[in-house]
């Protein structure tokens, strides 16, 4: 393995490259970005096109314009190259001044069957990092699709805590199958660990609050969180409960469950620390624990608390409360809209790539034996 300036002492910068459609970016996405990143010193990834992805795997979720917004707005990405080739080659690696190509270890092929990363495994400048078990983009679709809350499935006791504004940490560790619309992923606190800054505000550091579900995260969020770290120097967002979200967003709300929210925005460049489960009011406490110097909230329509009250009305009373707007007009609803207007592609999408991938590992299984 290529040793980075750190480890060496040397000059040069360890350049890596990674590329991929990142199509409803996840954290699943960053953590692999994270751990390519940790093999070297300045990351580059290159996002295919829309033609591409469509060709070899089905049509994207996310148009080309909001993928590379998203890419560039993960904090372990340097660079991004827009519109790359679907296989990795050797020029590619070139033209940037990569060492190597770094790529999890799930199957990535063409529409034909070939492995994309063919040519760079052959000249020995490819490696792999370890994906991050239960989420996907196939999967997020998956739970859009056959709109179930079982992705988020607790038990009485669990909810019970939640509604008292406890972090909400059931989760159904069983599920085996993207169908079900479970997640197979199991959070543990070295994993949050890998995620966060871990730097706490400097004195004197304005601290900027904001607090919703950030489900789905994606460019609307991204240009929020922007304009909110702008109001000055530590952001921390506040992220709500899974039965909290569903009281005011309804439905089969959130689509992710606490935990994968957590991992999505502390992947965020823009964020400093996040508060896992946070009350859904915004009170003294809260904020004279915090620091708090103001409370920012987006265009989105606020719900009520359960006493009927304004959730940011002491913010309010004490003029630290302002109301952004970011640009942006893309809300999870509308991410689902997408899924549901365009049903029947993204069921036959899904569809192949389960059928693709389990003939691949049933080849690689009957080699083994």
């Amino acid at each position: 393995m290529p040793e980075s300036k750190a480890q060496n002492g040397g000059d040069r910068q360890v350049r890596v490259w990674c590329d991929g459609c990142y199509d409803m970016v996840h954290f699943g996405h960053a953590n692999s970005l994270r751990q390519a990143k940790a093999l070297g010193d300045y990351l580059i990834v290159g996002v295919h096109t829309d033609e591409e992805i469509t060709k070899h795997k089905g049509p994207p979720v996310f148009t080309e314009e909001e993928r590379y917004k998203m890419v560039r707005g993960i904090k372990w990405v340097d660079e991004v190259v827009e519109g790359v080739p679907y296989v990795t080659t050797l020029q590619t690696l070139d033209k940037y001044d990569c060492d190597f190509c770094v790529h999890g270890d799930d199957i990535t092929m063409t529409a034909d069957g070939v492995d994309t990363y063919h040519l760079v495994k052959s000249a020995d400048r490819y490696k792999e990092v370890q994906r991050t078990a239960g989420v996907s983009t196939t999967d997020l679709v998956g739970r859009m699709l056959l709109l179930t809350r079982n992705h988020f499935r607790q038990g009485q006791y669990e909810y019970e805590v939640a509604k008292d504004h406890s972090s909400n940490l059931g989760q159904d560790s069983s599920a085996r199958s993207p169908w079900t619309g479970c997640s197979q992923f199991l959070p543990t606190t070295q994993k949050i660990i890998q995620f966060s800054n871990g730097q706490a505000p400097n004195p004197g550091d304005k601290i900027v609050y904001v607090a919703g579900a950030f489900d789905l995260f994606h460019v609307g969020h991204l240009d929020f969180l922007e304009k909110a770290q702008e109001q000055g120097d530590y952001l921390i967002v506040g992220l709500h409960t899974d039965p909290v979200v569903n009281r005011y967003k309804g439905k089969n709300y959130p689509i992710m469950n606490l935990h994968e929210r957590v991992l999505s925005v502390l992947a965020c460049k823009y964020v400093s620390e996040v508060v896992i489960g946070a009350p859904y009011k915004v009170t003294k406490d809260l904020m004279e624990h915090f620091k708090v110097a103001i409370v920012v909230h987006g265009q989105t329509k606020v719900m009520e608390d359960e006493d009927g009250e304004d959730p940011f009305k002491y913010p309010k009373e004490i003029e630290k409360f302002a109301t952004l707007d970011s640009g942006n007009t893309m809300t999870t609803e509308k991410i689902v809209e997408r899924i549901i207007r365009n049903r029947l592609e993204f069921e036959e999408r899904n569809s192949k790539k389960e059928k693709k991938e389990l003939e691949i590992l049933s080849r690689m299984e009957n080699k083994t034996v």
